[in-house]
């Protein structure tokens, strides 16, 4: 009889701009990963929508993939953990499982005006104090009701019972399940603006505001926990036993499981999580409160800060302007030039978020010169991949009212050792590269893990997160001033130029 620990974890890892897959053994380590990148709608300026249907493909190819190219079968699986990118927002038929509509992506900014309406009315300190959440377009709410209200029929046949929302970790539980388990877990629900922080559980009045039927939501189950059965990946169905927000999964994968402890992960967005224990710890700097995970009938909460263009920004340089053919080329291009020589790129191309939270900002880009060339242009963006980070630390300085020893850092972009040492100097303190640079879905593999009894508690698994290297600040606090005020200057042209419209 095979044992447990001879058997393998699968994370999937589904994510804004690709669907990936991960096999780990019992000691954390890599033994095979697949991906599949997938396509990009922008039906209208600032609308960004993907294919359901496309995400489901590709998460179950790469699943197979990486399964296959471990040398495994399902049968090794011990358990699956599901981590995704988060308020990115489906509705479907639970006849069918056919989406509705193309899912609306977190960066959408479709229902801005909505969310300005809302701040007129005075609800923003109630819906703060209830969701823990700033109102804005990024979450999935407003654009549960903006299907509602623009497919014909829709909003009937949701009151009916006849239709079914969830973030992308309940559209992938819902098919691999055969439509057994429509469910979520904390992390996600605390994503919505429709989740009561503190009861942890749906919030009516927010479902009132935002005309959401309460008949389309998911079961909120823990993060590691039974979700069903893979039946769509095999007859040898693996459970399905760990479910977290991306950002809350890089969180765990960091091993950032004590209070006061800061992880940054830099994808497509870049997002910058503070354990702050058992405690749901309301902001007074516009970061975001979240539930981090839900084990043992233990929740843990985190403070967010969330940066909406990361390496998202390098993919804009690759895909509209022409000046890389592959994101990986961006580092030998910046390192061509000492520095950016006065050039600032603000990436607001979906609005700012922490600490501004403006949806109507749009990328600027300034101190262009006859001299500029396409090396200070990829300098520049590198450097605002950097400074919106700098904006979040501080205000989560601000807010724990105690300085960040360190940053610990994951994510796609860690690889570009010239943004890491950059991100040190203007932060002043170190940044560590972990060994295993994969954590989002590391953190997810671990959730499972442990709801299985593959891992017999989160001590086993601590000593398994080791640094591969460490950036030390290397730039003086002159020019780290002069660098943050030349960047504060950028970021108040850019509100301006929001507002005057």
């Amino acid at each position: 009889m095979e044992t447990r620990m001879s058997q393998y974890i699968l994370a999937l890892d589904q994510g804004t701009t690709s669907s990936r897959s991960l096999v780990f053994d019992a000691a954390g380590r890599i033994l095979a990963m697949a991906q599949q990148e997938f396509t990009q709608h922008y039906p209208q300026p600032g609308w960004v929508e993907h294919d359901p249907e496309e995400i489901l493909s590709t998460q179950l190819a790469t699943a197979r993939e990486a399964v296959s190219s471990a040398g495994l079968t399902m049968a090794d699986i011990a358990a699956v953990g599901i981590t995704n990118q988060r308020e990115t927002t489906v509705v479907w038929d639970r006849t069918t499982g056919k989406a509705i509509y193309n899912a609306i992506v977190w960066q959408d900014r479709r229902t801005a005006d909505f969310c300005d309406g809302l701040r007129r009315d005075g609800h923003t300190e109630d819906i703060r104090q209830r969701t823990g959440l700033e109102i804005d377009a990024y979450f999935s709410g407003t654009k549960v009701r903006w299907i509602l209200d623009h497919v014909e029929g829709a909003r009937g046949r949701a009151e009916r019972g006849e239709l079914a929302f969830g973030t992308v970790d309940s559209w992938l539980i819902w098919h691999l399940t055969g439509g057994a388990v429509h469910a979520t877990d904390p992390s996600n629900a605390s994503r919505t603006l429709l989740f009561n922080l503190h009861d942890l559980a749906w919030d009516n009045g927010m479902l009132d505001l935002l005309s959401v039927p309460a008949a389309m939501l998911p079961e909120v189950r823990p993060s590691s926990g039974d979700f069903g059965k893979a039946t769509a990946l095999s007859s040898d169905a693996p459970p399905i036993a760990g479910v977290a927000g991306d950002q809350q999964s890089a969180l765990f994968g960091q091993q950032c499981t004590r209070p006061g402890m800061v992880k940054n992960t830099y994808g497509t967005g870049c997002f910058m999580l503070m354990n702050t224990g058992t405690e749901a710890v309301m902001s007074q700097h516009r970061l975001l409160t979240t539930v981090a995970w839900q084990i043992g009938g233990e929740t843990h909460y985190a403070l967010e800060g969330s940066v909406f263009m990361g390496g998202a920004a390098v993919q804009w340089l690759r895909d509209e302007l022409g000046l890389i053919g592959d994101s990986s080329e961006i580092e030998a291009l910046a390192a061509e030039v000492p520095d950016a020589d006065g050039v600032v790129l603000v990436p607001a191309f979906a609005g700012l978020g922490t600490p501004h939270w403006n949806g109507h900002a749009r990328g600027t880009l300034f101190g262009l010169t006859r001299g500029s060339g396409k090396a200070h242009i990829a300098r520049a963006t590198l450097d605002a991949i950097a400074h919106q980070s700098v904006e979040v630390l501080r205000a989560m300085e601000a807010d724990a009212g105690v300085a960040i020893p360190e940053l610990r850092v994951d994510g796609g972009a860690t690889v570009n050792d010239l943004l890491m040492q950059g991100q040190s100097d203007l932060l002043g303190i170190p940044v560590v590269r972990p060994e295993v640079t994969e954590t989002t879905a590391l953190g997810a593999a671990y959730l499972a893990g442990l709801a299985v009894g593959y891992w017999g508690s989160t001590g086993d698994i601590q000593s398994q997160w080791t640094a591969e290297r460490t950036f030390n600040p290397e730039m003086d606090d002159a020019g780290r001033k002069a660098a943050h005020d030349r960047w504060q200057r950028a970021v108040r042209a850019t509100l301006s130029w929001a507002e005057d419209r």
